[in-house]
């Protein structure tokens, strides 16, 4: 069954609709409620939106003033659609740009005037001529503004000069600055830099100017740091503080521990009035911008200089002192750096000349707190000095100088321009490395052989002490010592000893050696690990023993020492004079006891006859049970 709706109720229904949709969507313009309060001399920009319109989504508009005291007659300031619009007060100001519309959307502008007058001031009125098909709703809003003195002041202390500032130097900027009003406004104040050095993301060469905030103090009077300075400022490099002046005014003072050369440009400071309006959004309306002067960095790698002294090369002879000397050139004395300072040595001993490869090794060096350490040689921590002899000025000293010393040394600073006790992660500003200078030892001519031997005497066996000698024999003058090292290598497989072409196998690349036991120069006997006791000794000025108590076969090997000649300078003092030779190879073979031959027999019988017993037993015990088992099913 169907419901059919007569034509008369069809029309009523429209007739309905259709008044309902007007009521629910019409025009509506709106304005920011006041008053707003803003000052002579700045900037007024005053939205208006249209919403709920029909016709085209360009709307057009038209503001009128109602002036104070002007007994409400309108006055029309300006207009999108009609270039005559504006009342005689205002054709010149729309003229020349001073007072525009801006369109911020089809639907939405912003009455600005750039310079507000004291006679700006009164009810502002946004009309927007209709598009409807009926006149439906609101076609103005309006919203009143009060025109409050310019009492913003601003100033600075003592301006940039010209004169370069060193890397590492502190900065301090001052601006004063007040508001006298009425209402009740706030104040921040901004420090900021002008400058070039960016250049454009497409490569171009031009450089585009930039204007960066460093650091400001917000209406609220919240540190606020800029975005390219927040790390600086986290690390304490950059602060700005408020104090009280002079006749109230606030003074601003901003620090910037340690310039850089990026902190070249122009330097201003700005200070902005705050007010908020009835719709509790903050609104500038004043802003004044002092030009503080133009910074220029020196930076420190135009002045830095690292110079080591004696130049060129050096000859000692050994035990003699070695001092050299660092000196840092090109600091200013204004700024207040922290220096590491490295002494760096690369070389080896020649017989003849200093070799100039080698890994590069640190000596020593002085942190920025005045710490001395010492490279991997501790031992000169008690045979040497590093000082800070006066300022920029440093001096190494090895009290009695060894063949080891002997190297290309060069003085290595970091300074860290304007931080005197820097952190361990904080980086330095420049490292610069003086010229090498080249240290040669004279020695003495040494010549040392060495010759290892087992003595004579019945083969070695198991739980024997084996005896090893080694002869070292030098040939020099003066007093010398011998260090004596024992190694030994594992006896290889037999089928490995020769390779294909059948020759035979270096014995040291097969396995790598143990040292079994050192006796040092001094007389110091070191042993290492080894399972069985071992000893060593000296038995004459050329002869050195390796004594193994109680031998088992871990101890078998090829055993060869080591010879190291140590020399006396003249204060008495002992150094490696480099000569050094390693002896032939000696086996070590551990033959079986008689006793432990004669326990193999005894060892076979026994288990033999355990054997057999087993197999006898099993098998009786197999029989009677089976015999028992046929038993069973007779009874």
């Amino acid at each position: 069954m169907r419901t059919t709706i007569a034509p008369k109720m069809k029309t009523a229904l429209l007739v309905f609709v259709h008044s309902v949709l007007q009521y629910v969507v019409c025009r509506d313009v709106t304005l920011p409620s006041g008053p707003l309060f803003r000052v002579a001399g700045f900037r007024l920009s005053l939205p208006c939106h249209v919403s709920g319109y029909e016709g085209p989504r360009t709307q057009e508009f038209e503001w009128f003033l109602y002036r104070d005291g002007a007994g409400g007659r309108q006055m029309g300031v300006v207009s999108t659609r009609d270039k005559g619009f504006p009342y005689a007060p205002f054709q010149a100001r729309v003229r020349n740009g001073e007072v525009r519309v801006e369109r911020d959307s089809g639907d939405t502008v912003r009455l600005v005037i750039q310079r507000l007058r004291a006679e700006d001031q009164g009810k502002y009125e946004c009309y927007t001529p209709s598009t409807d098909s009926t006149y439906q709703g609101n076609y103005s809003g309006s919203a009143v503004v009060k025109v409050i003195p310019d009492s913003l002041q601003i100033s600075y202390i003592r301006s940039l000069t010209s004169q370069p500032v060193p890397e590492g130097a502190e900065l301090t900027l001052t601006c004063s600055s007040s508001i006298q009003s009425e209402q009740l406004t706030h104040l921040s104040i901004m420090f900021g830099k002008r400058g070039g050095g960016e250049r454009l993301d497409s490569g171009a060469d031009a450089e585009v100017s930039t204007i960066r905030e460093i650091i400001s103090i917000d209406k609220l009077l919240g540190v606020v740091p800029g975005r390219f300075y927040k790390k600086r400022y986290e690390d304490g490099e950059i602060t700005l503080e408020k104090r009280n002046g002079e006749g109230g005014q606030g003074l601003y003072v901003m620090k910037m521990k340690a310039v850089q050369p990026d902190d070249a440009g122009l330097y201003f400071c700005e200070a902005s009035q705050w007010i908020r309006d009835p719709d509790r959004t903050w609104q500038t309306i004043a802003q004044r911008t002092l030009d503080i002067g133009n910074l220029t960095v020196q930076q420190l790698a135009e002045s830095l200089g690292v110079a080591s002294s004696p130049k060129g090369e050096v000859t000692l002879q050994v035990g003699s002192p070695l001092i050299l000397t660092c000196e840092v050139l090109g600091l200013a004395s204004e700024v207040n750096s922290g220096l590491l300072v490295q002494w760096m040595k690369r070389g080896s001993v020649g017989r003849d000349e200093v070799g100039t490869g080698g890994v590069e090794v640190e000596v020593a060096r002085m942190s920025p707190d005045g710490i001395v350490s010492w490279g991997d040689d501790l031992s000169r921590a008690s045979g040497g000095s590093m000082e800070k002899v006066s300022e920029g000025k440093y001096s190494l000293k090895l009290f009695s100088a060894r063949p080891a010393d002997s190297g290309v040394y060069r003085c290595v600073v970091s300074v860290y321009a304007g931080r005197k006790n820097p952190s361990p992660s904080t980086p330095a500003t420049l490292t610069q490395r003086s010229e090498g200078v080249v240290v040669n030892l004279k020695t003495k001519d040494v010549l040392v052989s060495a010759v290892a031997r087992l003595p004579r005497g019945p083969l070695l066996k198991r739980g024997n002490t084996v005896s090893l000698i080694c002869n070292a024999t030098v040939t020099t003058t003066g007093p010398v010592q011998v260090q004596v090292q024992w190694l030994r290598w594992l006896i290889p497989e037999p089928d490995i000893t020769r390779n294909t072409g059948g020759v035979p196998l270096d014995f040291g690349a097969i396995t790598e050696p143990r040292l079994v036991a050192t006796l040092m120069y001094n007389g110091i006997a070191k042993i290492h690990a080894n399972k069985s006791e071992v000893s060593v000794d000296r038995l004459s000025a050329d002869s050195y023993r390796l004594r193994i108590h109680m031998a088992t076969v871990e101890d078998q090997g090829m055993y060869r020492c080591h010879a190291e000649v140590w020399g006396q300078d003249q204060h008495g003092g002992w150094y490696n004079t480099g000569a050094k030779a390693e002896s032939n190879l000696v086996t070590v073979y551990l033959y079986a006891r008689a006793a432990d031959l004669l326990l193999i027999p005894l060892v076979v019988g026994v288990s033999s006859a355990l054997f057999v017993g087993i197999v006898i037993i099993a098998t009786v015990t197999c029989c009677f049970m089976n015999r028992l088992a046929r038993q069973r099913p007779h009874k």
